[in-house]
């Protein structure tokens, strides 16, 4: 059994921001799979469900960002599982818009929902880092994360979301490689054979191809030369 754990706010109000974009995954996730309907359980909405082989449940936090570990702690203790059966998907300040990591462990890199869940989980758990890029100065990050996706983000955080829930299942088996290349299928798929492929941009320099230093001496060089 395993428990995913998508990050946002509860309420209209925070429904489409970027800091909701864990949220946006597994109700993808849930609708696509054909999970239970998400109910009311462990301070958030819980919904279950099997990706192949594998149970999974579901959880949306509704005790704002900040706190997110408290519900996460409370669903753990309840299915008696380890931090390393979660996985968290959150929004990724960090990455650019549309680009999709996954990671094992590791620092919370100031985001408020890793934060509470390293106080009650410890850092070792998995996490999906969902790209929605920087605001360009740290001061305007809250108010960035807070804010709904733009009009123009809406056509590749369609395909994130499709990406996502085609890879779940091979996220679910283990294969982090598999998921991630089901997200790129869906954001950069391949062109056409038909399409004439865009002629490659020459070099700005030639390519520097660097040698070994030779450390032979003068009669080894001779010897080598008469071989």
């Amino acid at each position: 059994m395993q428990l995913w754990v998508g990050l946002g706010n509860p309420g209209p109000k925070y429904a489409k921001n970027r800091h909701n974009i864990g949220w946006m995954a597994l109700d993808r996730i849930a609708e696509d799979h054909g999970f239970a309907p998400f109910r009311s359980k462990f301070q958030g909405s819980l919904s279950e469900g099997k990706l192949g082989s594998e149970k999974i449940l579901l959880l949306k936090p509704e005790t704002f960002m900040n706190l997110s570990g408290q519900s996460v702690g409370e669903a753990m203790r309840f299915y008696k599982l380890d931090s390393t059966d979660v996985t968290v998907w959150h929004d990724e300040i960090d990455l650019a818009p549309a680009k999709v990591r996954v990671k094992a462990g590791g620092g919370h890199a100031g985001h408020n929902g890793l934060r509470s869940i390293h106080q009650h989980i410890g850092p070792h758990y998995d996490r999906v880092r969902l790209g929605v890029g920087h605001p360009g100065h740290k001061d305007r990050v809250p108010g960035y994360v807070l804010s709904d996706f733009a009009k123009a983000d809406q056509e590749w955080l369609d395909d994130v979301l499709r990406g996502v829930s085609d890879g779940a299942p091979r996220l679910a088996e283990g294969d982090g490689g598999k998921f991630l290349n089901a997200v790129a299928l869906r954001v950069a798929p391949p062109r056409s054979s038909k399409s004439t492929p865009k002629p490659e941009p020459e070099p700005l320099h030639e390519p520097v191809v660097e040698k070994a230093e030779d450390t032979r001496n003068p009669l080894q060089k001779l010897v080598d030369k008469f071989r």
